[in-house]
């Protein structure tokens, strides 16, 4: 992979990450139409990209991730009634148990089914019929209007868990599944957004760990042997200052109320894809 590749493929990653259109399907997509190796099996550039959106969430979200850690440690002081039944939880403890819930599902797929799971990568059939899956679910979160809950409650952090755990397949986004599943269960907007993309980052930093126990089992010269230095600085810097812009953008979006251009372009890009791989 040389620079200019790892450049597009960078700032695929960094848009699509946060955007309801399925970064994984979308990085599919660009390795087949440019030729360039599935990045998912380049381990040095995966863990480069995907540690690149953790940090633009960071500072998107600084003042968030700042409230939660200035409070998780507070005893006595803005205490609230818990779902949990555990009476001296404060706002930011309940909300970091929220987070915790919903790592549950994503957990046990990672550990158990990984290696299935990235077979489907090779997939571009599977790539189109999870866009559309993804089309039909933002549809839906928009056209339903349920009852808008105060807070996301342990019950709802756990199905939105369960959502982010089938998006590990390619072409099932994982912010659209988390945020669309959210809004079905009636949780605001304003506050969903920015949990959906807080609670990917556990999960992220953990498959990243993964890769790099893989890399040093491998080694790091065969590891390396697909990319440049060059090309993987590239790729961090395009996924992370796109990351920082799709994150901002997409808070917006979520808030006003418009997911479903999204779903209309994940329609369009599934059929695409379907039609390409079927009859061409």
């Amino acid at each position: 992979m040389e620079w200019l590749e790892a450049l597009i493929m960078g700032i695929f990653q960094g848009l699509t990450e946060f955007l309801p259109v399925s970064s994984s399907g979308h990085l599919a997509l660009a390795g087949n139409l440019l030729g360039v190796e599935d990045p998912d099996k380049i381990l040095t550039f995966t863990i480069a990209v995907h540690v690149a959106t953790v940090c633009s969430t960071l500072v998107i979200l600084w003042k968030e991730v700042s409230w939660i850690f200035k409070g998780l440690f507070k005893t006595g002081k803005n205490i609230v009634p818990s779902p949990y039944g555990i009476k001296s939880l404060n706002e930011e403890q309940n909300y970091v148990l929220n987070i915790i819930v919903s790592m549950i599902p994503i957990g046990i797929v990672g550990l158990c089914f990984k290696d299935q799971i990235e077979e489907y990568f090779s997939s571009l059939v599977v790539v189109g019929v999870c866009l559309l899956v993804t089309a039909s679910l933002l549809s839906f979160s928009y056209f339903t209007k349920p009852r808008t809950k105060e807070h996301i409650t342990m019950g709802s952090a756990f199905v939105i868990g369960i959502a982010q755990a089938f998006a590990a397949l390619p072409g099932l986004s994982r912010s659209g599944s988390t945020i669309g599943t959210g809004l079905l269960l009636g949780n605001k907007k304003e506050k969903l957004a920015q949990f959906s993309f807080l609670m990917v980052i556990p999960p992220i930093l953990g498959e990243a760990l993964l890769d790099v126990k893989k890399i040093m089992e491998q080694g790091v010269e065969t590891a390396m042997s697909g990319i440049s230095t060059t090309a993987l600085l590239v790729g961090f810097v395009a996924a992370f200052l796109t990351g920082c812009l799709a994150c901002k953008w997409m808070i917006n979006i979520v808030k006003k109320g418009k997911l479903i251009y999204f779903a209309i372009y994940c329609a369009i890009i599934g059929l695409a894809t379907l039609i390409w791989q079927l009859f061409f």
